[in-house]
C-alpha cells in the first residue's frame, strides 16, 4: 500500500498482518481521487473508519489542509499514528480513537470531505450517513465518498445528502454525496 500522488508520492504505508483492516486498493483509490481533485486544495477531510490512514494521507498528500483520522480499533489508531509520522504530516493530522459518532462530535470546523469505509455489511454505513447528515458538521458543498460492497445499492438521497456518483470496481462500491444545504437555503 502507497501513496499515489502529490507531496507524499511513492511512500509506502505500514499495513496490519492480519485481515482486520481492508485497505482500499490503489485502482479504486485512484478513481476516488480522480473524482474528488476539484474538493481537495485547502480541505478538511475526515477519514472515518480510517482503518491504516492511507485515504486520509492521500489527501493530505493531494492538498487537503487538515485531516481528522478516526478508528476505534487502537491497533489501527497505531498504525494511522505511525504512517501519519513516516508521511511526517503531524502539523496536519488529528488522530480520534473513539467510534465515529464521537468522532462527529469532536470535529473542531467544517468538514468539505469525509470518507467512509467501514466494514462491509456491519449497517454502520448508513448509521454514518445518517449523523452525518443530521450533524451539521459538513462545509456547504461538502462531499461525503462511500466505500461499500458492490452489490450494496444506496439511496439517491440520505436527508441532506444527494448522490453525485456511483461506481464498481469488481467487488466494490463507491457512492458520492454532496451537502445539498447549500441548494436548500438558496430556494
Amino acid at each position: 500500500m502507497r501513496i499515489i500522488a502529490g507531496e507524499f508520492k511513492g511512500r509506502r504505508l505500514r499495513s496490519p498482518e492480519d485481515r482486520r483492516v481492508r485497505p482500499t486498493s490503489d485502482k479504486v483509490k485512484e478513481a476516488v481521487f480522480s473524482m474528488l481533485s476539484p474538493y481537495l486544495y485547502d480541505s478538511t477531510a475526515a477519514d472515518l473508519f480510517a482503518g491504516t490512514g492511507s485515504l486520509g494521507l492521500e489527501a493530505i498528500s493531494r492538498g487537503a489542509r487538515r485531516v481528522y483520522f478516526s478508528d476505534r480499533d487502537r491497533r489501527s489508531i497505531a498504525l494511522i499514528r505511525d504512517n501519519v509520522a513516516h508521511c511526517r504530516a503531524e502539523d496536519r493530522s488529528v488522530i480520534l480513537c473513539s467510534d465515529f459518532r464521537d468522532a462527529l462530535r469532536r470535529f473542531c470546523e467544517p468538514i468539505d470531505i469525509v470518507f467512509l469505509d467501514p466494514p462491509y455489511d456491519s449497517g454502520f454505513l448508513t448509521d454514518a450517513l445518517k449523523e452525518i447528515s443530521d450533524g451539521g458538521i459538513l462545509s456547504d458543498g461538502a462531499v461525503v465518498v462511500a466505500e461499500h460492497a458492490a452489490g450494496e445499492s444506496l439511496p439517491e438521497t440520505f436527508g441532506k445528502l444527494t448522490k453525485v456518483k456511483s461506481k464498481k470496481y469488481g467487488k466494490i462500491g463507491i457512492t458520492v454525496y454532496e451537502n445539498a444545504a447549500e441548494a436548500e437555503a438558496e430556494e
